[in-house]
């Protein structure tokens, strides 16, 4: 019986060893507050899932997309003004 084998060399020029780079890190963490303000949105949407939503549903569900939207502002402002500085 033949062995089968790799007739090419590995195509990663480095091993992956599992964790975010620095870089990576560094976004998640200016992206930190639009990532928990899409978790409360989630939040308050799977609350009302298996029910009719009452009014303080809706009211939660209209504050946490106001956050939401707040949140991606004020990333897309510090992108712009980290661009503009550069």
């Amino acid at each position: 019986m033949k062995t089968i084998a790799a007739l090419q060399a590995v195509v990663t020029a480095a091993p992956f060893d599992g964790e975010p780079s620095d870089a990576e890190l560094d976004a998640i963490d200016r992206e930190l507050p639009v990532i928990l303000a899409d978790v409360d949105l989630l939040d308050a949407q799977i609350m009302t899932i298996d029910r009719p939503p009452t009014e303080l549903d809706q009211q939660r569900i209209r504050r946490a997309r106001r956050r939401v939207l707040a949140a991606r502002r004020d990333l897309a402002n510090r992108a712009v003004q980290a661009g503009g500085a550069a």
